[in-house]
């Protein structure tokens, strides 16, 4: 049978990385063939190229037994290949139809493109307002225009890079549903994902990738999660140890926080009501786009609207502070979009260490760089951030090591508060494993910690407690040891009951371990 795709000493150089070295993979027609490798291994990078987005420097690409140069993502589409990034290549002034009418021949018009985006969105449970613009969207909700666009083009082979990081269960579960039949109907799929169980589940084939070289092929339906963590990263992740909290005073406590939207296609937030304790991590779980972006917002100071009163960090009332203010009181946040939000793209990473660090800024307003410097290249050394020094600009990470510094730049300055958006979005199951843990550490040192999360195991794995955002509505809070996957999905309906019932924890009430 011929190969769908064949590669052959693939080798790419970046300044001070070598990405790719001497890379070979075959993928047959149908197979859905996943691509296995820790943060910085240079999946990205090999996907890049098939795409035709990045040139090699080295090697052959062979398509349907033909070699191929491929120039341009037009020329890789026109071949049959098509791609979602991890990082979403999206026009935010555009709507979600103009932005996949984009990456489509002209042959429809863009009334049609719209009907067809409401039909496949429909048809693969990926609900998508074709009309609405991509500033105004989340990035569970950009996600899906990137998944839509990808599967109007009927491709022979589909690249999707960690397609389900902002997707819930019965979400993935029809992914994946929808990628089995592309699959029986001959498409090839190379999926790159950090999520074990997915792989397993999913994949027929499993090349895994380390420092830019292939150091194995396994079947992983015959493998278990520690043998693939093994073959990833070397060793199995380390165990978490969570004890029950100490629970010290409220720490955060938001009364009543009703902020209308400041976009039509937005969620308005209703009279949201919780607190937040010291020494313990409260989690949030939901389907994207469901007012979770707002309240964090709100929360962090990035949208400084809320009424007097509403919003307190330990006894001061914050609801109309600006995030440096918060800061100076301990509330440190990390946003779910990492770059342009966490990190500015062309900025180096000791730039964007002084953008939250406080302690790099001496008497009269003058910044100590060599300190910056320092403090940055530990950082790098101790969360792994694979990167070619302090120097380098934060665009030239992949995407899982800019959130493994972006999340070790918050958790390295010690707040009394830290607000977490999609803490693990896109790192490996080593790093996973080390941000899930500083968290705990965090936790047991008096840290209260508010995680906004996807990843319903994350949840389970690291909170205390649990609520559920749903239309702008926040559910009351749950111990987690009483918490089920069942009935947190029913409350992402809002389906949930009174307060009373469930232990809807008032300010200056303490949870019961």
């Amino acid at each position: 049978m011929t190969l769908r795709l064949e590669l052959r000493g693939i080798t790419k150089q970046y300044p001070g990385v070598l990405a790719n070295d001497g890379v070979g993979l075959k993928v047959q027609p149908g197979e859905i063939h996943a691509v296995l490798g820790e943060n910085g291994a240079g999946k990205s990078t090999l996907m890049k190229i098939i795409f035709g987005s990045v040139k090699p420097d080295a090697g052959e690409v062979f398509f349907n037994g033909q070699q191929v140069h491929i120039k341009s993502p037009q020329e890789a589409r026109a071949l049959g290949i098509s791609m979602v990034f991890q990082h979403f290549s999206l026009f935010d002034t555009l709507t979600a139809a103009e932005n996949v009418w984009l990456g489509l021949d002209k042959s429809l018009s863009l009334e049609e493109v719209t009907k067809r985006i409401r039909e496949v969105s429909g048809e693969y449970g990926l609900e998508l307002d074709p009309d609405r613009h991509v500033h105004s969207l989340t990035v569970g909700e950009r996600q899906r225009i990137e998944i839509v666009r990808a599967l109007m083009t009927n491709p022979q082979l589909l690249i999707l890079d960690e397609p389900t990081s902002v997707l819930i269960p019965q979400a993935v579960e029809k992914l994946f549903g929808t990628l089995r039949q592309l699959a029986d109907k001959g498409c090839s799929i190379l999926y790159i994902s950090h999520k074990l169980d997915e792989i397993r589940a999913l994949c027929h084939h499993c090349t895994v990738m380390r420092g830019g070289k292939v150091t194995g092929e396994v079947d992983p339906r015959n493998e278990s999660n520690a043998s693939l963590s093994r073959l990833m990263i070397g060793s199995e992740p380390i165990e978490l140890r969570h004890g029950a909290p100490m629970l010290g005073d409220v720490a955060l406590a938001v009364k009543g926080l009703s902020v209308p939207s400041d976009d039509p296609f937005g969620v308005s937030l209703k009279a949201v009501n919780f607190a937040l304790c010291a020494g313990e991590i409260v989690g949030i779980a939901g389907v994207s786009g469901n007012g979770q972006q707002a309240l964090m917002a709100v929360l962090s100071g990035e949208d400084p609207r809320g009424a007097p009163g509403s919003v307190t960090l330990f006894g001061h009332d914050i609801s109309r502070a600006r995030p440096m203010k918060r800061r100076k009181l301990g509330l440190h946040s990390v946003p779910e979009e990492r770059l342009g939000r966490g990190a500015v793209p062309t900025m180096s990473l000791a730039q964007n260490t002084l953008l939250t660090r406080m302690d790099a800024v001496g008497p009269g307003g003058w910044l100590r760089m060599k300190g910056v410097m320092g403090m940055t290249s530990e950082l790098i050394e101790r969360f792994n951030v694979k990167a070619a020094g302090a120097h380098a600009p934060a665009k030239s990470l992949s995407g899982g090591n800019l959130q493994k510094f972006i999340m070790g730049r918050e958790i390295d300055a010690a707040p009394r508060v830290l607000l977490v958006s999609q803490p693990t979005w896109g790192v490996d199951v080593g790093a996973a494993a080390q941000i899930r843990g500083e968290l705990l550490k965090l936790r047991d040192a008096g840290c209260a910690i508010l995680v906004v999360s996807e990843e319903l195991d994350e949840l389970f794995e690291v909170c205390d407690r649990l609520m559920v955002m749903a239309q702008g509505r926040l559910s009351p809070s749950l111990a987690t040891a009483q918490a089920t996957i069942e009935r947190l999905g029913e409350w992402m309906s809002g389906l949930w009951d009174k307060p009373a019932a469930t232990g809807q924890m008032a300010e200056g009430e303490h949870v019961q371990a």
